[in-house]
Protein backbone atom coordinates (compact mmCIF):
# COMPACT_ATOMS: atom_id res chain seq x y z
CA UNK A 1 0.00 0.00 0.00
CA UNK A 2 3.09 2.50 1.04
CA UNK A 3 4.41 1.94 -2.19
CA UNK A 4 1.59 2.45 -4.29
CA UNK A 5 1.11 6.08 -2.76
CA UNK A 6 4.50 6.65 -2.91
CA UNK A 7 4.59 7.57 -6.95
CA UNK A 8 1.12 9.68 -6.24
CA UNK A 9 2.87 11.80 -3.91
CA UNK A 10 5.51 12.23 -6.15
CA UNK A 11 3.52 12.97 -9.06
CA UNK A 12 1.53 15.86 -6.93
CA UNK A 13 4.67 17.30 -5.80
CA UNK A 14 5.57 17.67 -9.70
CA UNK A 15 2.26 19.21 -10.48
CA UNK A 16 2.60 21.61 -7.83
CA UNK A 17 6.09 22.79 -8.57
CA UNK A 18 5.15 23.08 -12.22
CA UNK A 19 1.55 25.05 -11.24
CA UNK A 20 3.91 27.38 -9.47
CA UNK A 21 6.35 28.12 -12.55
CA UNK A 22 3.55 28.62 -15.00
CA UNK A 23 1.23 30.93 -12.62
CA UNK A 24 1.86 34.66 -12.58
CA UNK A 25 4.37 35.95 -10.51
CA UNK A 26 2.95 38.68 -7.64
CA UNK A 27 4.71 41.88 -6.43
CA UNK A 28 4.64 44.44 -3.89
CA UNK A 29 3.56 47.71 -5.95
CA UNK A 30 3.13 51.16 -4.20
CA UNK A 31 1.19 53.13 -6.76
CA UNK A 32 -1.14 49.54 -7.86
CA UNK A 33 -4.89 48.94 -6.24
CA UNK A 34 -4.19 46.94 -3.15
CA UNK A 35 -0.24 47.41 -3.40
CA UNK A 36 -0.14 44.69 -5.36
CA UNK A 37 0.62 44.03 -9.13
CA UNK A 38 1.15 40.76 -10.86
CA UNK A 39 3.48 40.04 -13.95
CA UNK A 40 4.36 37.21 -16.25
CA UNK A 41 6.29 34.10 -15.31
CA UNK A 42 9.39 35.39 -16.61
CA UNK A 43 9.09 38.81 -15.27
CA UNK A 44 10.61 39.93 -11.97
CA UNK A 45 9.63 41.77 -9.09
CA UNK A 46 11.02 45.22 -8.96
CA UNK A 47 12.54 46.97 -6.07
CA UNK A 48 14.32 50.34 -6.22
CA UNK A 49 15.90 53.18 -4.29
CA UNK A 50 17.40 56.28 -5.41
CA UNK A 51 18.64 60.06 -3.78
CA UNK A 52 16.42 62.77 -5.09
CA UNK A 53 16.93 66.26 -3.44
CA UNK A 54 18.85 64.54 -0.76
CA UNK A 55 16.27 62.23 0.30
CA UNK A 56 15.94 58.73 -0.69
CA UNK A 57 12.74 57.61 -2.62
CA UNK A 58 11.81 53.63 -2.97
CA UNK A 59 10.05 52.28 -5.79
CA UNK A 60 8.53 48.81 -5.76
CA UNK A 61 6.63 47.24 -8.78
CA UNK A 62 6.59 44.59 -11.18
CA UNK A 63 8.94 44.88 -14.71
CA UNK A 64 7.22 42.68 -17.17
CA UNK A 65 9.04 39.80 -19.44
CA UNK A 66 9.26 42.30 -22.38
CA UNK A 67 11.38 44.75 -19.97
CA UNK A 68 13.55 41.92 -18.81
CA UNK A 69 14.68 40.86 -21.87
CA UNK A 70 17.34 42.92 -21.90
CA UNK A 71 17.98 43.58 -18.18
CA UNK A 72 18.46 47.16 -18.81
CA UNK A 73 16.43 47.75 -15.70
CA UNK A 74 18.53 46.11 -13.19
CA UNK A 75 21.54 47.57 -13.41
CA UNK A 76 22.64 50.06 -10.58
CA UNK A 77 24.12 52.84 -10.47
CA UNK A 78 27.04 53.44 -7.37
CA UNK A 79 25.97 55.68 -4.26
CA UNK A 80 23.09 56.93 -6.95
CA UNK A 81 20.76 54.36 -7.38
CA UNK A 82 20.12 50.55 -6.47
CA UNK A 83 17.78 48.48 -7.70
CA UNK A 84 17.42 44.62 -7.16
CA UNK A 85 15.09 41.98 -9.47
CA UNK A 86 13.92 39.22 -7.76
CA UNK A 87 11.69 36.03 -8.85
CA UNK A 88 9.73 34.68 -6.16
CA UNK A 89 5.70 36.31 -4.68
CA UNK A 90 6.11 39.36 -2.84
CA UNK A 91 10.31 38.92 -2.94
CA UNK A 92 10.48 42.76 -3.19
CA UNK A 93 8.87 43.58 0.16
CA UNK A 94 11.78 44.86 1.85
CA UNK A 95 13.14 48.40 1.91
CA UNK A 96 16.40 49.15 -0.08
CA UNK A 97 19.15 52.09 1.22
CA UNK A 98 22.51 53.83 -0.70
CA UNK A 99 23.88 54.86 2.63
CA UNK A 100 25.27 53.37 5.91
CA UNK A 101 23.65 55.98 7.76
CA UNK A 102 20.01 55.28 6.72
CA UNK A 103 20.92 51.97 8.53
CA UNK A 104 19.36 52.80 12.67
CA UNK A 105 21.61 53.48 14.99
CA UNK A 106 22.00 50.96 18.15
CA UNK A 107 20.01 52.22 21.16
CA UNK A 108 21.85 54.22 23.22
CA UNK A 109 20.80 51.77 26.42
CA UNK A 110 23.57 49.38 25.58
CA UNK A 111 25.33 51.75 28.15
CA UNK A 112 28.69 53.46 28.51
CA UNK A 113 30.75 50.09 28.37
CA UNK A 114 30.37 49.98 24.72
CA UNK A 115 31.22 53.24 24.09
CA UNK A 116 34.46 53.36 25.78
CA UNK A 117 35.55 50.33 24.55
CA UNK A 118 34.93 52.22 21.39
CA UNK A 119 36.92 55.00 22.09
CA UNK A 120 39.89 52.34 23.76
CA UNK A 121 40.18 50.95 19.91
CA UNK A 122 38.72 53.73 17.42
CA UNK A 123 40.96 56.29 18.77
CA UNK A 124 44.18 54.82 18.51
CA UNK A 125 43.41 53.40 15.35
CA UNK A 126 42.18 56.68 13.04
CA UNK A 127 45.25 58.87 14.76
CA UNK A 128 47.63 55.86 13.56
CA UNK A 129 46.29 56.09 10.00
CA UNK A 130 45.78 59.79 10.05
CA UNK A 131 49.47 60.05 10.82
CA UNK A 132 50.49 57.55 7.65
CA UNK A 133 47.94 59.51 5.66
CA UNK A 134 49.97 63.19 6.13
CA UNK A 135 53.36 61.45 6.23
CA UNK A 136 52.91 59.85 2.46
CA UNK A 137 50.92 63.45 1.48
CA UNK A 138 54.02 65.22 2.57
CA UNK A 139 56.71 63.04 1.42
CA UNK A 140 55.52 62.91 -2.28
CA UNK A 141 54.74 66.65 -1.58
CA UNK A 142 51.54 67.01 -2.83
CA UNK A 143 47.67 67.70 -1.27
CA UNK A 144 45.87 64.88 0.46
CA UNK A 145 44.76 62.40 -1.63
CA UNK A 146 41.50 62.01 -0.33
CA UNK A 147 40.85 66.02 -0.58
CA UNK A 148 42.29 65.19 -3.96
CA UNK A 149 40.17 62.66 -5.03
CA UNK A 150 36.59 64.27 -3.68
CA UNK A 151 37.43 67.22 -6.12
CA UNK A 152 38.22 65.88 -9.07
CA UNK A 153 35.89 62.19 -8.86
CA UNK A 154 33.87 62.41 -11.92
CA UNK A 155 31.16 60.47 -9.72
CA UNK A 156 31.25 62.94 -6.97
CA UNK A 157 28.48 65.29 -8.44
CA UNK A 158 26.47 61.56 -8.25
CA UNK A 159 26.47 61.58 -4.37
CA UNK A 160 24.47 64.73 -3.34
CA UNK A 161 21.38 66.74 -4.05
CA UNK A 162 22.69 68.19 -7.90
CA UNK A 163 21.70 65.12 -9.22
CA UNK A 164 18.01 66.03 -9.76
CA UNK A 165 18.82 69.62 -8.65
CA UNK A 166 16.07 72.27 -10.23
CA UNK A 167 19.40 74.35 -11.67
CA UNK A 168 20.68 71.06 -13.05
CA UNK A 169 19.76 71.25 -16.87
CA UNK A 170 19.84 68.47 -19.80
CA UNK A 171 22.97 68.33 -20.54
CA UNK A 172 24.88 68.68 -17.43
CA UNK A 173 22.46 65.99 -16.07
CA UNK A 174 23.51 63.79 -19.39
CA UNK A 175 27.81 64.22 -19.06
CA UNK A 176 27.08 63.68 -14.99
CA UNK A 177 26.06 60.33 -16.18
CA UNK A 178 27.65 59.67 -19.00
CA UNK A 179 31.54 60.16 -17.90
CA UNK A 180 30.90 57.73 -15.02
CA UNK A 181 30.06 54.13 -14.68
CA UNK A 182 29.34 53.00 -17.77
CA UNK A 183 28.90 55.33 -19.83
CA UNK A 184 25.65 54.35 -21.36
CA UNK A 185 23.59 56.18 -20.13
CA UNK A 186 20.86 57.85 -17.05
CA UNK A 187 19.56 54.85 -14.42
CA UNK A 188 16.47 53.54 -15.19
CA UNK A 189 15.07 55.93 -11.98
CA UNK A 190 16.38 59.06 -13.41
CA UNK A 191 14.84 58.40 -16.98
CA UNK A 192 11.09 57.90 -15.12
CA UNK A 193 11.35 61.03 -13.39
CA UNK A 194 12.23 62.52 -16.70
CA UNK A 195 9.78 61.04 -18.96
CA UNK A 196 6.80 61.57 -16.41
CA UNK A 197 7.71 65.30 -15.67
CA UNK A 198 7.62 66.15 -19.39
CA UNK A 199 4.85 68.56 -20.72
CA UNK A 200 3.80 67.55 -24.64
CA UNK A 201 4.22 70.81 -26.69
CA UNK A 202 3.27 69.93 -30.08
CA UNK A 203 3.53 67.32 -33.44
CA UNK A 204 6.08 67.31 -34.91
CA UNK A 205 6.48 64.48 -36.70
CA UNK A 206 4.49 61.15 -37.98
CA UNK A 207 6.23 57.92 -39.26
CA UNK A 208 5.16 53.96 -39.22
CA UNK A 209 6.33 53.90 -35.90
CA UNK A 210 4.03 56.49 -34.31
CA UNK A 211 4.21 59.77 -33.41
CA UNK A 212 7.13 62.81 -32.74
CA UNK A 213 6.43 65.67 -30.06
CA UNK A 214 8.53 68.68 -29.13
CA UNK A 215 8.19 68.25 -25.26
CA UNK A 216 9.61 70.80 -22.51
CA UNK A 217 11.41 69.40 -19.64
CA UNK A 218 12.13 71.89 -16.86
CA UNK A 219 12.43 74.79 -19.61
CA UNK A 220 14.08 72.87 -22.38
CA UNK A 221 12.93 71.35 -25.19
CA UNK A 222 13.25 67.36 -25.98
CA UNK A 223 12.11 65.34 -28.27
CA UNK A 224 9.19 62.63 -27.59
CA UNK A 225 9.07 59.70 -30.11
CA UNK A 226 5.81 57.78 -29.13
CA UNK A 227 5.77 54.75 -30.07
CA UNK A 228 2.44 52.79 -30.82
CA UNK A 229 1.96 49.61 -28.74
CA UNK A 230 2.25 47.14 -32.10
CA UNK A 231 5.22 48.35 -32.28
CA UNK A 232 7.19 47.49 -28.85
CA UNK A 233 10.22 45.62 -30.70
CA UNK A 234 11.47 48.35 -31.77
CA UNK A 235 10.84 51.29 -29.13
CA UNK A 236 12.66 48.65 -26.92
CA UNK A 237 16.14 47.68 -29.29
CA UNK A 238 15.96 51.37 -30.05
CA UNK A 239 16.11 51.96 -26.34
CA UNK A 240 18.60 49.52 -25.86
CA UNK A 241 21.09 50.32 -28.96
CA UNK A 242 21.16 54.26 -27.27
CA UNK A 243 22.18 52.76 -24.28
CA UNK A 244 25.14 50.77 -25.49
CA UNK A 245 27.89 51.20 -23.38
CA UNK A 246 29.98 54.07 -24.98
CA UNK A 247 27.69 55.19 -27.89
CA UNK A 248 27.25 58.29 -27.17
CA UNK A 249 29.14 60.68 -29.53
CA UNK A 250 28.55 64.55 -31.05
CA UNK A 251 27.35 62.86 -34.52
CA UNK A 252 25.07 60.49 -32.96
CA UNK A 253 21.46 61.85 -31.35
CA UNK A 254 21.33 62.34 -27.94
CA UNK A 255 19.29 60.07 -25.71
CA UNK A 256 17.73 61.07 -22.51
CA UNK A 257 15.14 58.41 -21.42
CA UNK A 258 12.92 55.49 -22.54
CA UNK A 259 9.55 54.76 -20.52
CA UNK A 260 6.34 52.72 -21.13
CA UNK A 261 3.23 54.59 -19.36
CA UNK A 262 0.30 52.56 -18.77
CA UNK A 263 -3.08 54.57 -18.17
CA UNK A 264 -5.20 51.59 -17.80
CA UNK A 265 -6.63 51.25 -21.29
CA UNK A 266 -3.35 51.34 -23.55
CA UNK A 267 0.42 51.69 -22.87
CA UNK A 268 2.45 54.74 -24.43
CA UNK A 269 6.07 53.84 -25.25
CA UNK A 270 8.13 56.93 -25.10
CA UNK A 271 11.58 57.26 -26.15
CA UNK A 272 13.32 61.04 -24.97
CA UNK A 273 15.92 62.79 -27.61
CA UNK A 274 18.05 65.87 -27.60
CA UNK A 275 15.59 68.45 -29.76
CA UNK A 276 16.52 69.55 -33.30
CA UNK A 277 14.77 72.17 -34.36
CA UNK A 278 15.64 72.25 -37.85
CA UNK A 279 14.22 68.83 -38.02
CA UNK A 280 15.26 66.06 -40.69
CA UNK A 281 17.75 66.64 -43.32
CA UNK A 282 15.13 65.72 -45.69
CA UNK A 283 12.73 68.64 -44.06
CA UNK A 284 15.91 71.28 -44.34
CA UNK A 285 17.16 70.85 -47.63
CA UNK A 286 13.90 70.62 -48.92
CA UNK A 287 13.77 74.44 -47.17
CA UNK A 288 17.24 75.42 -47.84
CA UNK A 289 20.04 75.41 -50.26
CA UNK A 290 23.67 74.96 -48.22
CA UNK A 291 26.95 76.30 -49.08
CA UNK A 292 30.02 74.60 -49.99
CA UNK A 293 31.02 75.11 -46.77
CA UNK A 294 27.77 73.75 -45.14
CA UNK A 295 27.62 70.84 -47.43
CA UNK A 296 31.18 69.59 -46.09
CA UNK A 297 30.66 70.54 -42.26
CA UNK A 298 26.89 68.01 -42.56
CA UNK A 299 28.81 65.31 -45.24
CA UNK A 300 31.80 65.49 -42.47
CA UNK A 301 29.76 64.57 -39.25
CA UNK A 302 27.14 62.09 -41.41
CA UNK A 303 30.09 60.12 -42.43
CA UNK A 304 31.82 60.61 -38.59
CA UNK A 305 28.42 59.17 -36.84
CA UNK A 306 28.47 56.48 -38.84
CA UNK A 307 32.14 55.63 -38.68
CA UNK A 308 31.42 55.41 -34.64
CA UNK A 309 28.29 53.10 -34.98
CA UNK A 310 30.77 50.84 -37.06
CA UNK A 311 33.85 50.45 -35.00
CA UNK A 312 34.32 48.50 -32.31
CA UNK A 313 35.76 49.45 -29.50
CA UNK A 314 38.18 46.83 -27.38
CA UNK A 315 38.19 46.69 -23.16
CA UNK A 316 36.21 46.35 -20.64
CA UNK A 317 34.36 49.94 -20.95
CA UNK A 318 34.28 48.90 -25.04
CA UNK A 319 31.39 49.41 -27.73
CA UNK A 320 30.18 46.86 -29.62
CA UNK A 321 30.35 47.37 -33.59
CA UNK A 322 26.59 48.72 -35.01
CA UNK A 323 25.08 48.56 -37.81
CA UNK A 324 22.43 51.23 -38.46
CA UNK A 325 20.33 49.48 -41.41
CA UNK A 326 17.86 52.48 -42.53
CA UNK A 327 20.22 55.61 -43.58
CA UNK A 328 18.35 58.10 -45.25
CA UNK A 329 17.91 61.90 -44.83
CA UNK A 330 14.45 61.46 -42.63
CA UNK A 331 17.03 59.57 -40.37
CA UNK A 332 19.12 62.21 -40.07
CA UNK A 333 18.80 65.61 -37.88
CA UNK A 334 20.28 69.10 -38.59
CA UNK A 335 21.57 70.68 -35.50
CA UNK A 336 21.82 74.60 -34.96
CA UNK A 337 25.49 74.54 -35.69
CA UNK A 338 25.23 73.09 -38.88
CA UNK A 339 26.19 69.80 -38.18
CA UNK A 340 23.94 66.88 -38.23
CA UNK A 341 23.11 63.47 -35.68
CA UNK A 342 22.30 60.21 -37.00
CA UNK A 343 19.12 59.34 -35.72
CA UNK A 344 16.47 55.63 -35.42
CA UNK A 345 18.41 52.91 -34.28
CA UNK A 346 15.16 50.63 -34.12
CA UNK A 347 16.83 48.39 -36.44
CA UNK A 348 20.59 48.42 -35.69
CA UNK A 349 22.42 45.50 -35.27
CA UNK A 350 25.51 44.62 -33.20
CA UNK A 351 28.45 42.40 -33.57
CA UNK A 352 30.05 40.93 -30.93
CA UNK A 353 33.57 39.64 -32.44
CA UNK A 354 34.01 37.58 -29.35
CA UNK A 355 31.91 35.42 -29.90
CA UNK A 356 31.33 36.23 -33.86
CA UNK A 357 27.20 36.28 -33.09
CA UNK A 358 24.94 39.22 -34.84
CA UNK A 359 22.86 40.23 -32.83
CA UNK A 360 19.83 40.96 -35.17
CA UNK A 361 16.55 42.11 -33.91
CA UNK A 362 13.34 40.01 -34.44
CA UNK A 363 11.19 42.89 -35.65
CA UNK A 364 8.77 42.77 -39.08
CA UNK A 365 9.85 46.40 -40.24
CA UNK A 366 12.27 46.49 -42.91
CA UNK A 367 14.85 49.01 -44.24
CA UNK A 368 13.41 51.75 -46.73
CA UNK A 369 12.97 50.31 -50.38
CA UNK A 370 14.21 53.57 -52.10
CA UNK A 371 17.87 53.31 -50.28
CA UNK A 372 18.11 49.29 -50.19
CA UNK A 373 21.65 48.27 -51.33
CA UNK A 374 21.33 46.14 -54.53
CA UNK A 375 22.45 42.75 -52.13
CA UNK A 376 19.19 43.10 -50.31
CA UNK A 377 17.07 44.10 -53.10
CA UNK A 378 17.89 40.82 -54.66
CA UNK A 379 18.27 38.96 -51.40
CA UNK A 380 21.91 37.68 -52.14
CA UNK A 381 23.41 39.49 -48.71
CA UNK A 382 25.41 36.88 -46.71
CA UNK A 383 23.43 38.21 -43.07
CA UNK A 384 26.26 35.58 -41.08
CA UNK A 385 28.52 38.26 -42.23
CA UNK A 386 27.96 41.72 -40.36
CA UNK A 387 30.61 43.60 -42.70
CA UNK A 388 27.27 42.81 -45.05
CA UNK A 389 24.97 44.65 -43.34
CA UNK A 390 28.40 48.03 -42.64
CA UNK A 391 28.32 47.63 -46.41
CA UNK A 392 24.74 48.19 -47.27
CA UNK A 393 24.86 51.51 -44.61
CA UNK A 394 27.68 52.69 -47.27
CA UNK A 395 25.20 52.20 -50.32
CA UNK A 396 22.60 54.25 -48.40
CA UNK A 397 25.30 56.67 -47.61
CA UNK A 398 26.45 57.62 -51.22
CA UNK A 399 22.47 58.14 -51.58
CA UNK A 400 22.24 60.63 -49.07
CA UNK A 401 25.24 62.43 -50.15
CA UNK A 402 23.54 62.75 -53.57
CA UNK A 403 21.00 64.60 -51.98
CA UNK A 404 23.09 66.69 -50.07
CA UNK A 405 25.28 68.14 -53.17
CA UNK A 406 22.50 68.90 -55.30
CA UNK A 407 21.57 71.58 -52.63
CA UNK A 408 25.08 72.52 -52.94
CA UNK A 409 25.03 76.40 -53.99
CA UNK A 410 27.59 77.09 -55.96
CA UNK A 411 27.44 80.95 -58.07
CA UNK A 412 23.85 81.28 -57.25
CA UNK A 413 23.00 77.74 -58.98
CA UNK A 414 21.15 74.78 -57.04
CA UNK A 415 18.98 72.07 -58.16
CA UNK A 416 15.85 71.19 -56.94
CA UNK A 417 15.58 68.90 -53.83
CA UNK A 418 14.79 65.21 -55.06
CA UNK A 419 15.23 62.03 -53.49
CA UNK A 420 17.43 59.22 -55.40
CA UNK A 421 15.87 57.72 -58.05
CA UNK A 422 13.12 59.87 -58.26
CA UNK A 423 12.81 60.24 -62.18
CA UNK A 424 13.49 56.76 -62.36
CA UNK A 425 10.73 54.50 -60.13
CA UNK A 426 7.39 55.79 -58.08
CA UNK A 427 6.91 57.60 -56.02
CA UNK A 428 6.50 54.40 -53.30
CA UNK A 429 8.81 52.12 -55.27
CA UNK A 430 8.14 48.11 -54.58
CA UNK A 431 10.98 45.99 -53.62
CA UNK A 432 10.51 44.67 -57.69
CA UNK A 433 10.46 48.53 -58.87
CA UNK A 434 14.12 48.93 -57.27
CA UNK A 435 15.15 46.02 -58.00
CA UNK A 436 14.73 45.94 -61.39
CA UNK A 437 17.00 49.67 -61.60
CA UNK A 438 19.58 49.01 -59.50
CA UNK A 439 20.29 45.25 -60.16
CA UNK A 440 19.06 44.33 -63.46
CA UNK A 441 19.64 48.08 -65.17
CA UNK A 442 22.51 48.83 -62.74
CA UNK A 443 21.20 52.32 -62.97
CA UNK A 444 22.43 54.83 -60.60
CA UNK A 445 21.22 58.83 -59.49
CA UNK A 446 22.84 61.21 -61.87
CA UNK A 447 25.90 63.21 -61.12
CA UNK A 448 25.84 66.30 -63.15
CA UNK A 449 28.37 68.04 -65.07
CA UNK A 450 28.75 71.32 -63.61
CA UNK A 451 29.42 69.03 -60.16
CA UNK A 452 33.34 68.84 -62.00
CA UNK A 453 34.19 72.84 -61.55
CA UNK A 454 33.58 72.66 -57.76
CA UNK A 455 36.70 70.61 -55.70
CA UNK A 456 34.59 69.79 -52.92
CA UNK A 457 31.66 68.31 -55.21
CA UNK A 458 33.88 66.68 -57.09
CA UNK A 459 35.56 64.66 -54.54
CA UNK A 460 31.90 64.55 -53.16
CA UNK A 461 30.33 62.81 -56.37
CA UNK A 462 33.21 60.56 -56.96
CA UNK A 463 32.87 59.21 -53.17
CA UNK A 464 29.15 58.99 -54.43
CA UNK A 465 30.27 56.32 -56.76
CA UNK A 466 32.82 54.56 -54.58
CA UNK A 467 29.92 53.85 -51.97
CA UNK A 468 27.49 52.68 -54.27
CA UNK A 469 29.61 49.88 -56.10
CA UNK A 470 27.12 47.08 -57.20
CA UNK A 471 30.00 44.34 -55.87
CA UNK A 472 29.73 45.01 -52.09
CA UNK A 473 32.68 44.49 -51.27
CA UNK A 474 34.70 47.15 -53.32
CA UNK A 475 32.57 49.81 -51.33
CA UNK A 476 34.46 52.41 -49.37
CA UNK A 477 34.56 52.13 -45.06
CA UNK A 478 32.76 54.32 -43.16
CA UNK A 479 36.13 55.78 -41.87
CA UNK A 480 37.60 56.36 -45.56
CA UNK A 481 34.79 58.40 -46.38
CA UNK A 482 34.74 60.40 -43.05
CA UNK A 483 39.40 60.62 -44.15
CA UNK A 484 38.99 61.85 -47.04
CA UNK A 485 35.71 64.79 -46.59
CA UNK A 486 37.72 66.22 -43.58
CA UNK A 487 40.62 65.90 -46.09
CA UNK A 488 38.36 68.48 -48.51
CA UNK A 489 38.09 70.45 -45.77
CA UNK A 490 41.80 70.54 -45.40
CA UNK A 491 42.41 71.70 -49.00
CA UNK A 492 39.84 74.33 -48.95
CA UNK A 493 41.67 75.32 -46.11
CA UNK A 494 45.10 75.37 -47.70
CA UNK A 495 43.44 77.49 -50.49
CA UNK A 496 41.76 80.04 -48.85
Amino acid sequence: MTRTRLPTVEAALIFLSVAQLCTALKCVCQLCANDTCETGADGACWNSVMLINGKEEAVKSCLSPAEMRGQVFCYSSRNVSKRHCCFTDFCNNETLHLHPGYVERPSEEAGWGRLELAAVILVPSTLLCVSILLGVCVVQGQPCAYNRAHKNDVEEPLDDQSLMSPDKCLKDLIYDMSTSGSGSGLPLLVQRTIARTIVLQETIGKGRFGEVWRGKWRGEDVAVKIFSSRDERSWFREAEIYQTIMLRHESILGFIAADNKDNGSWTQLWLVTEYHEHGSLFDYLNRYTVSVDGMIVLALSIASGLAHLHMEIIGTQGKPAIAHRDMKSKNILVKKNGTAVIADLGLAVKHDSSTNIIDIPSNHRVGTKRYMAPELLDDTINIGSFESFKRADIYSLGLVFWELARRCSIRGLQEDFQLPYYDMVPSDPSVEDMRKIVCDQKLRPNIPNQWQSCEALRVIGKLMRECWYANAAARLTALRVKKTVSQVTVLKDIKD
